[in-house]
């Protein structure tokens, strides 16, 4: 009697939907799926924006530090027919482009339905259409949830997941041990011998700030990167780059980018920071690998504010081993290990989604898309939202003229959204 109490409850605490999306599913409202959103309504399609958060760009809002800016020019990192305000600096502040998302959402009256993480998503070939289901928590409640739709949109982005390294000894180390995902400011760390693991932009960037608040920060480079500076005789690195492409071929671009990088940041060889065999667009293309823009690191990594050190042997209580036999005290280490996608833990296709994410670029063979994996920043998601949309809507447009009804595979009863 007692087990059959329990069954009792734990169906009603677990309650099942199931619902018809007149349009695509569009899963994760970050820039990327905002700025699809946006394109749709646009071309008149309706859709449904899943979030698995309870608010929009989570990511922007609960994982990044106090003082990050956009890496480039705001012109460069603007969702489709949204410019930033006029006022904005030429690089946003992350509170900045915060607002400039929420003001998006309400200009173009985007709505997700929020605390629903999706358990998978698969097309049914029966019937020729998309099966996503989702769980949403409230309190001591948990709702199931399946999205029925002809098309879905996978915008959650290559930075869903932290990436935690494994490092020997890391249980030892009786120190703090955050993700960059945790790293808010470097008050906290004042007087404080810190670890940075990890020398891509969040890296140097989080070094910087502990510097910037009397910590003593350590930086570990294991490996080649590349260093430009953010500004080229008052003009964005990357702008220039972008104008060189349009009449050049990328070896020269990258270089006469590594010569203006000699001639403004000097040798950095010197400080441990060795550069690729690869130019920095070149490194960029083949390995996904970002070249580090560099806004005030360097002058404390020549100044010794900031050192370079080589790569984890391991770790001990209260100290770090490296790899060149030398060992330093450390009181607590930030790792700057990046991210990775969550997309193969729930996106059952297997043509369009590989180990390295969705090298046939944005759009699949079964009416499945990918926004913001072609590791071309904002930009890029942009350009493939506009794409997504406009595909997306003309298939919707061929489709509402023939005025056919489709025949729903479902084993339950479903509530139409529009």
């Amino acid at each position: 009697m007692e087990d059959m109490f329990r069954l009792v409850d734990c169906e009603e605490m677990f309650s099942k939907r199931c619902i018809w999306v007149n349009g695509p599913v569009i899963v994760g409202a970050g820039p990327s799926g905002l700025a699809t959103a946006a394109c749709l309504k646009e071309q008149g399609v309706p859709f449904m924006v899943l979030e698995r958060a309870e608010c929009i760009a989570s990511l922007w809002q609960k994982r990044t530090y106090d003082r990050l800016k956009l890496h480039l020019p705001k012109h460069f990192c603007q969702l489709p027919n949204f410019p930033f305000p006029q006022h904005f600096p030429q690089y946003p502040s992350k509170n900045q482009f915060i607002d400039y998302l929420q003001s998006y959402a309400r200009h173009f009256d985007i709505n997700p339905r929020f605390n629903q993480c999706v358990q998978s998503a698969r097309y049914d070939e029966i019937s020729g259409l998309w099966r996503v289901k989702t769980v949403a928590t409230c309190g001591s409640v948990k709702n199931e949830f399946e999205y029925i739709c002809r098309w879905l949109v996978v915008a959650t982005g290559e930075n869903a997941e932290c990436v935690m390294p494994e490092i020997e000894g890391l249980g030892e180390f009786k120190g703090d041990v955050i993700h960059a995902c945790e790293y808010k400011c470097g008050e906290r760390f004042k007087g404080k011998k810190v670890l940075v693991v990890g020398c891509g932009n969040s890296g140097m960037e989080l070094s910087l700030d502990l510097s910037n608040h009397n910590a003593s920060p350590s930086i570990v480079v294991r490996s080649s990167v590349h260093v430009l500076p953010r500004e080229v005789f008052g003009k964005s690195t990357f702008e220039l780059a972008t104008l060189m492409l349009q009449w050049l071929p990328l070896w020269v671009v990258d270089k006469i980018l590594l010569v203006l990088a000699w001639l403004v940041l000097g040798n950095i060889d010197r400080f441990g920071l060795k550069r690729p065999s690869e130019g920095p667009l070149l490194w960029k293309n083949t390995k996904g690998k970002t070249p580090v823009l560099d806004i005030g690191t360097l002058e404390k990594i020549r100044s010794g504010d900031i050192k370079v050190v080589p790569a984890i042997k391991r770790l001990n209580e209260g100290c770090v081993e490296l790899v060149n036999g030398e060992k330093q005290d450390v009181d607590a280490v930030v790792l700057a290990t990046g991210y990775r996608s969550n997309v193969p833990s729930w996106l059952q296709e297997g043509e369009f989604l590989s180990e390295n994410g969705f090298p046939n670029g944005w759009k699949g063979n079964v009416g499945v898309y990918a926004v913001g994996f072609t590791r071309r920043g904002l930009s890029g998601a942009s350009f493939d939202a506009i794409k997504i949309a406009g595909d997306i809507g003309q298939l919707w447009k061929q489709e509402t003229k023939q005025k056919k009804h489709r025949t729903i595979a479902c084993h339950r009863r479903c509530i139409s959204q529009f």
